[in-house]
Order: C-alpha cells, then sequence, then structure tokens
C-alpha cells in the first residue's frame, strides 16, 4: 500500500469504491436539463418582513377585488341575455338571515300574545286611558355631559320633566312619583363624567329594563344638525323587535310618548334594533319635492345594549327578574338574537 493510500481516511475511500462500482455511462443521447424549479410561494401570514407582507396582502386584495369586479360584470351580462327568463338575484348571506331560530319570535296573528298585550303594563297606555308623563332624573351629582343630555332629552319626550337627586335615593324617589302622576322614571347613569347606563321603569307596577349606554352624543357634537327641535308630538318608529322580549321592550319605548304624533312637526323618534344594540336617532323630515325627501338628524344620538329585565319598579336588592344577560352563557353564536 502507498504512503498516499495509507493516509485515506475511510470517507474518502467509500467514495473511491462507489465510484468504481458506479456503471459507464450510456451510448444513447445524453439527456436535456432540467428546468428550475421556483421554491413554492409561501403563505402571506408566513411572510416574516413586515413591509414584503403588507405589499403582498395589498396586491392579493387588488387581484380579488379585479376578480370579483370581473365576475359581476359577467354575471350582470347573461341576465341581459336572458332577459325575463333570468334567475332570480341571490340572497347575499348577513348574519341577520342566517340568524339561530328563536321559538318566542312573535307571531302577529297569535292569540296568545294578543291576550298578553291586552293585560300587560302597558296595556293602559295603548287603549289611551293613560297620557304619558316622564321623569328624567341621573346619577348623584351629575357632570355637564350628563346633565346637557338629560336636557335634550327632555326636548325629546313630551311632558317630561329633568330632575336632579341631590342624593335622593330611588327607592324614596319611585312613591313620589306614582303621587304625583308620572307613568315612566328615566335614571341616566355616568361614570369618569360619561353616560354609560339607563334605567327605564314604568309606574307604577313596573317593568323595569337596565341598559348600557354607549356612544352618546350630544346635539351640537353633529355634524350638519338641523335647529332646535319644535313642541309638537313625534312620530315613534321601532325596528326589528321581533321576539316576545323584544316586542315588550318595544312597547316599553312606545309608552314614553303620546299615542298620537303630530305629523305637522315632520319630526319621527326611532329605536333600530340590530343585533341586540339598540339605536336611538331623532330626525326632522325634509321634504325637498313632491318626491324626493330627506332626514335632517337633530340629535341627541345613543345605543343601548339590554342588561336586564325586572318585574315590578327598581329595586336592586329584592327584585325579581324576567331576563338577565349572562354573556359568557347566552353569547355563545353570533348568529343568535334575544331581542
Amino acid at each position: 500500500m502507498s504512503r498516499r493510500g495509507a493516509t485515506m481516511g475511510p470517507k474518502e475511500r467509500r467514495r473511491r469504491e462507489v465510484e468504481a462500482e458506479a456503471p459507464g455511462p450510456s451510448p444513447g443521447p445524453s439527456p436535456a436539463p432540467a428546468e428550475p424549479q421556483l421554491p413554492a410561494r409561501l403563505p402571506v401570514s408566513e411572510i416574516k418582513n413586515k413591509q414584503r407582507r403588507q405589499l403582498m396582502y395589498r396586491r392579493w386584495r387588488q387581484l380579488q377585488r379585479r376578480e370579483q369586479l370581473e365576475a359581476k360584470k359577467k354575471r350582470k351580462k347573461e341576465r341581459e341575455a336572458l332577459g325575463d327568463k333570468a334567475p332570480p338575484k341571490p340572497v347575499p348571506k348577513t348574519i341577520e338571515n342566517q340568524r339561530v331560530y328563536d321559538e318566542t319570535v312573535v307571531d302577529p296573528n297569535d292569540e296568545e300574545v294578543a291576550f298578553d298585550e291586552a293585560t300587560d303594563e302597558f296595556s293602559s297606555y295603548f287603549s289611551r286611558e293613560k297620557t304619558p308623563m316622564i321623569l328624567i332624573t341621573t346619577s348623584d351629582r351629575p357632570r355637564g355631559r350628563t346633565v346637557r343630555l338629560c336636557e335634550q332629552l327632555s326636548k325629546v319626550i313630551p311632558n317630561s320633566h329633568v330632575y336632579y337627586r341631590r342624593g335622593l335615593a330611588l327607592k324614596k324617589i319611585i312613591p313620589q312619583c306614582i303621587d304625583r302622576g308620572f307613568t315612566d322614571l328615566l335614571v341616566i347613569n355616568e361614570d369618569r363624567k360619561i353616560p354609560n347606563g339607563l334605567v327605564i321603569s314604568h309606574l307604577p307596577n313596573g317593568p323595569t329594563a337596565h341598559f348600557k349606554m354607549s356612544n352618546a352624543r350630544l346635539a351640537k357634537e353633529l355634524k350638519r344638525r338641523g335647529k332646535e327641535p319644535t313642541g309638537h308630538d313625534p312620530e315613534v318608529i321601532l325596528n326589528n323587535f321581533s321576539t316576545r322580549l323584544g316586542h315588550g321592550i318595544g312597547r316599553m319605548f312606545a309608552s314614553l310618548f303620546p299615542y298620537n304624533p303630530q305629523f305637522v312637526g315632520r319630526q319621527v323618534v326611532t329605536f333600530h334594533n340590530q343585533r341586540d344594540y339598540i339605536f336611538f336617532r331623532f330626525h326632522r323630515y325634509i321634504f325637498r319635492n313632491e318626491k324626493k325627501v330627506g332626514l335632517q338628524e337633530l340629535g341627541p344620538r345613543f345605543t343601548l345594549k339590554l342588561r336586564s329585565l325586572q318585574k315590578g319598579t327598581f329595586d336592586s336588592k329584592y327584585g325579581e327578574y324576567e331576563w338577565v344577560h349572562k354573556r359568557h352563557e347566552m353569547d355563545t353564536s353570533r348568529r343568535k338574537f334575544h331581542l
């Protein structure tokens, strides 16, 4: 063995043995070189560089919008070509029309619902036996924003009066309200100078509803708002209160306003329920001509979320609750609504 072979390592010796055992080149034509393979495209979420990731996402969204627009134009041409024979347009899927079935949805022709409406706490209002008279108050020591909200609500709700509590408990206020002929008590609570709660107690026998208030905006904070509201009784619109619970809440809101609106004032109050959030708006009709009509917001505006419904008047200690919102137990699906 030569000196070079003696110093050869095991890896080098094994490589030479493999080369000796390998067959020689075939006499045929040499194979074509393989085309270079590009690396597979990474998902956008796995791109580490933030700027590159944002750029790729924007390009992907633009491509997706372009494809959707082309598909929309193609469907439109097909519908025009078919004319009257074109199939009906598909209804887009939304959370509202994919709502989980609720057994308590009110049927207008249900005799049981009609009987309950004729005997509930609001029957005297809908039979026009009582005229609403509202007392609006606040939590103890209210700040300026809550005070101004109460003053503006008193202009929206006819025959309403603002009273500042000055440390007086609600249990003492309610008997005085009943003795003086008030039909409803509204309490606006605040936290860190911002209105965050609303309690509506129907007198004298209840019920009492507690709402969380959010996104409260005063009239002066609205863009393109109209002039001061007039003293006419407004029209009331209640939207999407479809269940038994929502039906009762809608009747509670309706009982705050006079039964017969004065349409001459062209003012309308809207309680719009969408996904259990109740949006309060106050508008005035603007008739531009015989065919066109617009809405001019007067303010204020806020959003309500029902927290509990209690039997009888306000009693935080011994009150019996008809319904309490338990978020972890009830909000198991985004498509399930209670109002």
